[in-house]
């Protein structure tokens, strides 16, 4: 029977589209932000605070290094304050890491499967892009939550008592907008998920080319840890100044009138080092963050692939 079209597009074809959407990915890639998250939230609570300090308002508490701030933070705010933000910051991890796996591989797959070729460095680059950007989409009002969580430092400045106090009173007091608060430069950031899956993607192939391994098999622990590793520290290294960017758009303590205010301000009163703040906190974070995420994800992925298979079977 014929398909029946819709603009061009087949009924069929767009059933073929959501069959590519596995749950393998968006499970792995949730347990693996889920457990990267709770492991080292401390250290973005650093990191967020060092990235929102400007040098001229005194509503953010000011760090002389990274163990300054978590001796600090500890000693003033207890290790509740290690933990401001984490709720939010759990939700958006493994949304964000759930949604953004299965959006990558689905479009790959389907990417690889219209080609008929191997994808290219070019093509995995888009598919990170474009996961990044339909992520950014569903979880932009988490991290908006998570960030002013975490730059409330003390009962004079808190405002809100936890993640849906917070989505309240921003929907009450600055509508639907306030969600998306940061939202541009995290647009940007996209570049930085296809720096980073773009390398990654490329070490495993070469690895596997040389020494002669059937495509998309699993690799062992270090291998993933390895590139996860190199991956993510040449992207940050790469993107990092749009993170400080939206941290200040989304910080509730003071206002910009947008994305270029804040790096007109940022670059006349700091220099280019102000868009690098909270860059080596950020690094100590999110270096094991994906070294964790990675493996696990590879891991369970793998895992439920040949569970799946299996049960298919």
């Amino acid at each position: 029977m014929a398909a029946v079209k819709n603009e061009g597009v087949s009924v069929t074809e767009n059933f073929e589209i959501f069959s590519h959407l596995r749950y393998e990915h968006l499970v792995a890639g949730t347990t693996a932000g889920l457990t990267s998250t709770v492991t080292l939230h401390p250290l973005d609570v650093i990191k967020i605070r060092f990235a929102a300090h400007d040098g001229r308002h005194q509503y953010t508490p000011k760090y002389s290094g990274i163990a300054n701030a978590f001796v600090t933070i500890a000693r003033e705010e207890g290790l509740r304050g290690l933990y401001k933000g984490v709720v939010p910051n759990c939700w958006g991890a493994g949304a964000s890491w759930g949604l953004y796996f299965l959006f990558y591989n689905s479009s790959r797959t389907i990417w690889a499967q219209r080609s008929k070729e191997e994808l290219g460095p070019l093509e995995n680059s888009l598919a990170a892009a474009l996961s990044g950007a339909l992520t950014l989409v569903i979880t932009n009002p988490l991290w908006v939550v998570k960030t002013r969580l975490c730059l409330q430092h003390n009962d004079q400045s808190r405002r809100y008592s936890g993640m849906v106090d917070a989505l309240t009173k921003i929907y009450h007091n600055e509508g639907v907008k306030g969600y998306y608060r940061g939202f541009v430069p995290g647009l940007f950031g996209v570049s930085h998920g296809a720096v980073q899956f773009v390398v990654y993607e490329e070490m495993k192939t070469t690895y596997g080319t040389y020494y002669n391994l059937p495509q998309n098999s699993q690799l062992g622990t270090v291998q993933y840890l390895t590139f996860a590793a190199i991956s993510k520290i040449i992207a940050a290294g790469v993107t990092y100044p749009y993170q400080v960017v939206r941290t200040r758009l989304q910080n509730q303590y003071y206002t910009y009138k947008g994305s270029l205010d804040c790096i007109r301000q940022t670059w006349a009163f700091e220099g280019w080092r102000g868009f690098y703040k909270g860059l080596g906190s950020n690094l100590i974070r999110v270096t094991p963050a994906t070294m964790i995420t990675f493996v696990t994800y590879e891991k369970v992925s793998h895992f439920l692939m040949k569970r799946s298979k299996n049960f298919e079977a």
